[in-house]
């Protein structure tokens, strides 16, 4: 997983830009979250059912303001990849991701973390963190 200013998939690849950072504004400020998988070959054909959180540096979810009112700051999203043919028998389907985040303003001089969970399973390696920058 890698923070950008922009991704997009094209022909299963991922194009990044202004990719790679873990400071923002703390305004409202766009992003992107590009993910490359490795797709097991037994989970060819079965749908992968990812779910990432924004959690704060005290363990919270954060929350947005929406028109019904504070949500919690989480994309959903379901991976489900095919074997292309000539792929050899075993070996991992790449599958490429990218989620556009919506912006929105968080609060300035602070630490959060993107957390991935894949069916319902989470890693210590499948967190993504980045801070705001402090206001002047």
């Amino acid at each position: 997983m890698i923070l950008a200013d922009h991704a997009v998939v094209a022909e299963g690849k991922l194009y990044i830009n202004g990719g790679g950072w873990s400071v923002r504004p703390a305004g409202p400020t766009p992003m992107f979250i590009a993910m490359k998988f490795d797709v097991p070959w037994d989970r060819a054909a079965r749908p992968i059912e990812l779910l990432l959180r924004l959690i704060d540096e005290d363990g919270h979810v954060v929350a947005h303001p929406t028109p019904v009112g504070e949500q919690p700051t989480q994309i959903g999203a379901r991976l489900e990849v095919s074997r292309p043919p000539g792929l050899t028998p075993g070996a991992s389907i790449d599958a490429a991701l990218a989620i556009g985040v919506p912006a929105f303003a968080l609060p300035a001089g602070r630490r959060f973390s993107w957390r991935l969970s894949v069916d319902g399973q989470e890693r210590e390696d499948w967190v993504l963190c980045f801070a705001t920058a402090r206001q002047a």
